[in-house]
Formats: C-alpha cells, structure tokens, sequence
C-alpha cells in the first residue's frame, strides 16, 4: 500500500525541484539595477541542465579567463554538473576555481559557496554543506552588487533543506522574512512563494496539516501572478496533498483530476499525480479504483533518478498496488 509516509520522504526532493522551478522565470532582476548575474541567471533552463551548460560555455567564452564574469559563469557550470548527479565533474570544476578567488567581488565567492554546498547536499554530505551554506549568508552582507538579496535569501533556504531536522523551520522562516523585506522586488518574487511551500512541507512533517495547508494556500496566488503554468500545477498539487491528509478527499480528488486532465492535454503526463490519486482511492479504501493510477504512476516514475536510486521500495509499491491488465482511466 503506498503510505503516507512515502511522500514525506519524498518532500525534500519536492522543495528542491520548486525551488530550481521558480529560477526559470523569476531570476530576471529589476531593470533598474541589472547586474551580470541576471543576465547569467536568464540562461538557466533548471528542467534541461544540459542545455543550460551549453549556453553557459558559450556565455564564457565571451570573456577573460580570471574576470569576474568567467568565475561567477564556472560556478554556474558546476551546478549544470550536480543537477545531473555528476558531483566529481561538479567539485573538479569548482576547484579550478578556488586559486582565483581571492580579491574577487564578494559575490563570485557567495556563488562558489552556494554551488559546493550544493554539490555537498546533493551528493548526500549535508553535514559538509551545512558549513557552506552558512559561510555564503555571511559573506553575503559585504556584497553592494545589485540583488545580493536574492542570493543571500538563497543561502537561508539552503540551510532550510540541509540543516538537521530540528533547524530546518526557523531557517526557511528567516529566509522567508529576509525575503518579504528585501527592497528588491525580484527578491520578493522569486522566494516568497517558494518559501511558502517549503515552510509548509516543514509543518507537514511535524504532523501540522493544517498549519502546512494555510501555508501552500498562501503560494498559489503569488504564483498564479508569476504565470509559469508548471509552479501554479505544483502549487495546486501540493494544497491537495494537504487536503488529503486532512480527510478533504472530495477536494483533494477534484484538484488531481483536474490537473491529470490539464498536464495529459499539455502532453506532460505526471506520475505524481496519478499516484495521488491511487492514494485518494486507497483513503477510501477502494483498492480497485488506486490500482490503474498506480500502474499509471509506476509507468511514468520508474526511471525518476530520484525516485529510482533514493526510494526504490516506493516504486516498489506502487507496482505491487498498481495492477498492469488494468488501463488507468
């Protein structure tokens, strides 16, 4: 039976994905205040790294090997690299870096630190990148570039996911407020709903549904503004897995099926969906009607990297409770 249990594990992998989501279109500073790092932050596209790494070597070649604008690109290379998993490539890159870094701008070195700590967190070391991340937040008061907020905010939410258990709220809720009160408006835009959400993972996980739901509940507008269509799916998703842990399973079930519908007419079938729907149909005890949405699940999450190498006995159930000689409707 796929539990509850299941998708609080899976809940820090969720935060992450969010948050890498929400750089697609929300990392472009005010046009009052461009610096370079929007510029490099424009070329992210966190769903195909690859590319992303393409468009960045272009981006260096563009300039001298020991500038700013080459280092701070190099940062960006090696998070291309741990977001495909390939943390040695991504620690080689981040080491050619290190004899450069003294009497750079301070924001190069924030960069750097961001990216190893990530690097660390990723590869399963959060003891070594809690250190970093927290070097990174206090580096970052000494950066007078434009948008030293959105990177600072970006430290905070790191400790939010990498710090024990115990530390993790109060860090995501400083992060929140550093973010609420930046003046910069891109700040606000990009980390507010996704702190949100990670916030409200945090109290779902103390077994605060409730407080986790008027969190998520607060994300869904601010990303309804931003109108990328694929955060507003996650949003919606995410306010009815709360619902369903609080027993709304009409509410729950209506949300799921609506966006099954949407993501099947946009041609990006989701597994997690499907597989919130089995676990609606097993809340009500209805084996029969979870069956297809598992198979369905399991077709579509087996070769999640994710799920596959970090939670292989939930795929597991999904294929036990799904039943193959059964089409998903």
């Amino acid at each position: 039976m796929i539990t509850a249990s299941a998708a609080l594990r899976a809940s820090v992998a969720a935060r992450l994905a969010v948050s890498l989501l929400l750089w697609t279109t929300t990392a472009m500073a005010d046009s009052s205040s461009v610096d370079f790092s929007a510029k490099l932050d424009d070329l992210w596209d966190f769903g195909h790294p690859e590319i992303s790494e393409q468009r960045f070597r272009a981006e260096l070649a563009h300039h001298p090997a020991t500038s700013r604008e080459a280092l701070e690109t190099t940062t960006q290379i090696a998070r291309t690299q741990g977001l495909r998993r390939m943390f040695a490539p991504a620690d080689a890159t981040l080491d050619a870096l290190v004899p450069l870094l003294d009497g750079v701008p301070v924001r190069v070195r924030v960069r750097y630190l961001l990216e190893r700590g990530r690097t660390r967190n990723s590869s399963g070391d959060k003891v070594a990148a809690v250190p970093l991340f927290n070097k990174a937040v206090a580096l970052s008061a000494r950066d007078a570039l434009p948008g030293a907020d959105l990177y600072r905010v970006d430290a905070l939410h790191m400790l939010g996911i990498a710090s024990p258990t115990s530390e993790r709220l109060d860090w995501n809720l400083k992060a929140l407020a550093a973010a609420t009160a930046s003046p910069d408006q891109n700040t606000r835009r990009k980390w507010a709903p996704s702190l949100y959400n990670n916030i409200g993972w945090e109290y779902f996980e103390r077994g605060d549904a409730t407080t986790a739901l008027d969190y998520w509940k607060k994300a869904l507008p601010l990303r309804e503004e931003i109108g990328n269509p694929t955060t507003i799916r996650i949003a919606k998703w995410t306010i009815a897995r709360g619902q369903r842990a609080l027993g709304q399973l009409d509410d729950a079930e209506r949300t799921q099926r609506a966006l099954a519908a949407e993501t099947e007419k946009a041609g990006e079938p989701d597994g997690y969906i499907y597989e919130e729907l089995a676990e609606i149909a097993i809340a009500r005890g209805d084996a029969a009607a979870a069956a297809p949405w598992a198979t369905k699940a399991w077709s579509l999450l087996k070769d999640d990297p994710d799920l596959r190498d970090g939670d292989p006995a939930r795929l597991a159930r999904l294929r036990t409770v799904g039943d193959p000689k059964v089409p998903a409707k």
